[in-house]
């Protein structure tokens, strides 16, 4: 059965169909190199195959699902190498969103989302919900880049996401209390308008993640 649309969206079915297949391969029910065969979604989740095989054509322009010859549709298989080139490619978009919205706070922007975000935070971080704090990070963040106001920087984001949550599912690379309290630092410098302090912060808390990640996912992924 397909997960309903959030907030009360009015989704397509191909967009609710998108939407739990992405969710079932971050969260696991779907597992690395597992064959996305539409008769069988469409089964599960009652549709035709239509907006299943148009779901699946969105999950591979993300990265989420590769083509192989004979084999079809498949959940991709992740490397350390993957993971090593987020890390990159995260430090320099979200880097530079911090420091767009750090200025744009300095010019009048609100910041009322951010603060919900991190009450939030704190919530799920001191109730120790694993699921939530995932959430919440990747909507802190991606907030951020919303409070850029730079529309290709969050149109360059956008098919990103989806390998973020992914990596934030996969691994516990940080303890959720360290994470909160960078954030609130983070989250600080922004409203405060200091837009080379909040560009620093964001690259740091980034990085601090990588090791730590790569060593949890050793085990887990082949290197290439």
């Amino acid at each position: 059965m397909m997960a309903p649309a959030p907030d009360g969206e009015d989704l397509s079915m191909a967009d609710r169909a998108y939407l739990a297949l992405r969710e079932g391969i971050i969260g696991g029910r779907y597992p690395i190199g597992s064959r996305m065969r539409e008769r069988e979604l469409s089964a599960e989740l009652e549709v035709s195959r239509v907006p299943v095989r148009e779901a699946i054509a969105q999950l591979e322009s993300e990265g989420l699902v590769v083509t192989q010859p004979r084999r079809g549709a498949v959940v991709r298989q992740l490397t350390l190498e993957d993971i090593d080139e987020l890390f990159d490619v995260r430090l320099s978009l979200e880097g530079l969103a911090t420091r767009l919205a750090a200025e744009r706070v300095r010019a009048g922007a609100s910041t009322d989302r951010l603060r919900e975000l991190m009450a939030t935070a704190d919530e799920v971080t001191r109730a120790g919900d694993v699921q939530a704090i995932r959430e919440t990070n990747t909507a802190l963040h991606l907030e951020i880049v919303t409070l850029s106001g730079n529309r290709l920087l969050g149109e360059t984001m956008a098919p990103l996401v989806g390998r973020i949550r992914w990596l934030f599912a996969l691994t516990s690379d940080r303890d959720p209390a360290v994470q909160c309290r960078e954030h609130h630092e983070l989250c600080a410098a922004i409203e405060a308008g200091n837009a080379p302090l909040a560009e620093a912060l964001a690259y740091a808390h980034i990085e601090l993640g990588r090791a730590p990640s790569l060593t949890a996912l050793t085990d887990r992924l082949p290197r290439n």
